[in-house]
């Protein structure tokens, strides 16, 4: 049994570090098997050596980002406890820098939560075209929402273009009530809900009616060259080689064009080929082309959904379902 003392520079700080109800504490705990308490302005570790040596590198990197004035929530300290604990401690200081993406227009900063997320913003900086793939809740779309967000408020661009197939996820479209408009409208809330949140829905209108934002299906790019733009394309997986020839032929002067999708929820049907995975083999050596794999390591929705994501993955089953209507922060 190895113990470590960590004195503390700000006590204060430990309150954002222990988290509601010592959550984050408890979750340091649980996955380097350790024990930490507090005393008289220090951090007390006890445990196995090499994980309290872990521990105390994941301890020093949630004060880091707690002396940055950052909320600090369990999926952090499990991140940052991942990395401790894989041997990649000299990776935490990778994942404490990064620069905030966008605010939202409550104010809420908006960046990179994983190494795999921040890899993926800064393809988006420095690239004309990035695909990225990765499973659920990686921040796929939210990201890139962000990432053309702040472009627009930057004027770097003038139009924000969102785009998806509308291809059924095990649903007919027919049967949805309302004209084309009201059925594909449904495919289009993710989208329409990550501008909310970044621009308000007072600005989001606004820039609706003056053509600033565009939110539409895929079908509607068609015969389009779109300048001064940044355009991004959801749900990527769903679309026909043809489609995503098509979409990435849009592409005007200093427009710059995101593709996100999970090549685990395909709903094409089984004799299409999928023009993300098509165009991940075809465009994987062509400069200012960035291609960014996310990983389950990635997800930053509930934390049951890497659990739910990696069971599949050892059952070999196919997850299914795009989610048509309700939020989707993929």
């Amino acid at each position: 049994m190895t113990e470590k003392t960590i004195s503390l520079d700000r006590v204060e700080h430990l309150i954002e570090v222990f988290g509601s109800f010592d959550e984050n504490l408890r979750v340091i705990e649980s996955e380097l098997d350790v024990r930490v308490h507090d005393r008289e302005s220090q951090l007390h570790i006890s445990g196995d050596a090499e994980n309290v040596q872990y521990a105390e590198k994941a301890i020093e990197g949630l004060l880091s980002l707690a002396a940055r004035g950052e909320a600090i929530s369990a999926q952090d300290a499990k991140y940052i406890a991942g990395l401790a604990k894989a041997g990649n401690s000299e990776k935490i200081g990778e994942f404490l820098s990064g620069d905030i993406v966008c605010v939202t227009a409550k104010g809420k900063p908006i960046k990179g939560k994983t190494l795999g997320q921040k890899k993926y913003v800064e393809a988006i900086t420095k690239n004309t075209v990035t695909i990225a793939v990765g499973p659920a809740g990686t921040g796929k779309t939210y990201l890139a929402v962000a990432s053309a967000v702040t472009a627009f408020r930057a004027k770097r661009v003038n139009r924000i273009v969102l785009t998806r197939p509308a291809v059924e996820a095990g649903e007919r479209l027919g049967f949805l009530p309302g004209d084309l408009q009201s059925k594909v409208d449904p495919y289009l809330r993710p989208l329409n809900d990550a501008l909310f949140d970044m621009f308000g829905s007072e600005n989001y209108k606004k820039y609706v009616e003056s053509g600033n934002i565009e939110v539409a299906p895929l079908a509607y790019m068609r015969g389009r060259t779109l300048d001064d733009s940044f355009i991004i394309l959801d749900e990527a997986q769903n679309t026909s080689r043809e489609q995503m020839i098509m979409f990435l032929t849009r592409l005007g002067q200093n427009s710059k064009a995101v593709i996100a999708g999970d090549v685990t929820q395909i709903d094409l049907p089984p004799d299409k080929i999928s023009g993300l995975k098509d165009a991940v083999k075809v465009l994987k050596n062509i400069d200012d082309i960035a291609l960014v794999n996310l990983t389950d390591a990635d997800v930053v929705r509930h934390r049951l959904v890497q659990k739910i994501i990696a069971a599949y993955e050892i059952a070999g089953t196919p997850r299914t379902g795009s989610r048509p209507a309700g939020r989707g922060k993929s």
